[in-house]
């Protein structure tokens, strides 16, 4: 369906989970508070949600956390949601620590990609940011997505100290048909501001000269990419900062408590929880009333003007 300013929403991305095993300094470092589990939407409801969305033009879902695979259940919600007749397609965030051994079965569901959260290759760097020594595990996973023939794109959050990690991390899509995404940090919850997307195109082309801008469909996000002849994947940024592209936004967001947030900078949404529990006959309405009213933009230009104090974790990656 369109929203009010005529934009075309097809894409929902679904927090199934909060919790992570990770304690990356920018989403969810030490001594957050978690929901209770009572609290977080069933798989049932999260299934329901999916349904009633399918009939008002949303067919592309993003399955997201916190980290998913740590909740308990996932492979087979997956399963189910790419099964809904009307859906088109089901990819899978994760932060790679327990992808391995999961792949065969993501393969066999027919999952139609995965992204993969890494901001560094270097051993010592990934256990700063993140709080744990699992860079091997990462990268293990990355190696068997692309074995198993899944689509497999990289989420590289460009921190303020992130300029020696570029090239390597981009050197992944030298060898590999993966995408390499550069994501300008959001200034939400523990976030703040960091590098640009335009400087980091200019380090690597100081590696890759002929980097040059190509007119590709490669999956239903805002991602401008990038070709270079030595690279056998893509290089792609998603500069929502720098480059706002709320005009072209086809997602709206819901948490894994029920919110079903239209934009990522704002705290008011629709409590999609409350209708499924009280009133489930209302769901499609609620869901139509959310998706038409959606902002025509972000704010985070104004900090005054942004009223989301919840952390990625708590909204959804």
């Amino acid at each position: 369906m369109t929203d009010q300013f005529g934009r075309n929403i097809d894409y929902l991305r679904i927090s199934i989970t909060d919790r992570c095993n990770l304690r990356c300094r920018y989403c969810m470092p030490e001594g957050v508070d978690l929901v209770e589990h009572r609290d977080l939407l069933r798989y049932e409801e999260l299934l329901a949600v999916a349904r009633a969305a399918v009939p008002l033009g949303i067919t592309h879902f993003k399955v997201t956390g916190g980290e998913p695979l740590v909740r308990r259940g996932c492979l087979e919600f997956l399963k189910e949601l790419k099964a809904l007749p009307g859906v088109e397609t089901v990819t899978l965030t994760t932060n790679g620590t327990l992808l391995a051994p999961l792949v065969k079965d993501l393969a066999r569901l027919g999952i139609d990609g995965v992204n993969i959260s890494l901001d560094t290759t270097d051993p010592v760097e990934y256990a700063r940011i993140t709080g744990t020594d699992c860079l091997a595990e990462v990268l293990r996973s990355i190696g068997a997505c692309v074995e198993a023939g899944i689509a497999t794109k990289l989420n590289c959050v460009l921190l303020v100290d992130c300029r020696d990690h570029l090239v390597p991390l981009a050197a992944l899509a030298r060898d590999r048909a993966i995408d390499v995404r550069f994501i300008e940090q959001m200034p939400i919850g523990a976030g703040g501001h960091g590098l640009d997307g335009d400087t980091a195109l200019e380090i690597l082309r100081s590696q890759w000269p002929d980097l040059h801008p190509v007119e590709e469909r490669r999956g239903f996000g805002p991602a401008v990419y990038y070709a270079s002849g030595a690279l056998r994947g893509r290089i792609g940024f998603i500069s929502a900062l720098s480059h706002k592209f709320c005009g072209n936004c086809n997602r709206v967001r819901l948490t894994s408590t029920g919110l079903l947030k239209p934009c990522l900078c704002y705290g008011e949404g629709t409590d999609l929880r409350r209708v499924l529990r009280q009133t489930p006959e209302g769901l499609s309405a609620a869901l139509a009333e959310a998706v038409f009213r959606k902002p025509r933009a972000h704010c985070f230009g104004d900090p005054a003007a942004v009223t989301e104090q919840k952390r990625m974790n708590e909204i959804g990656g």
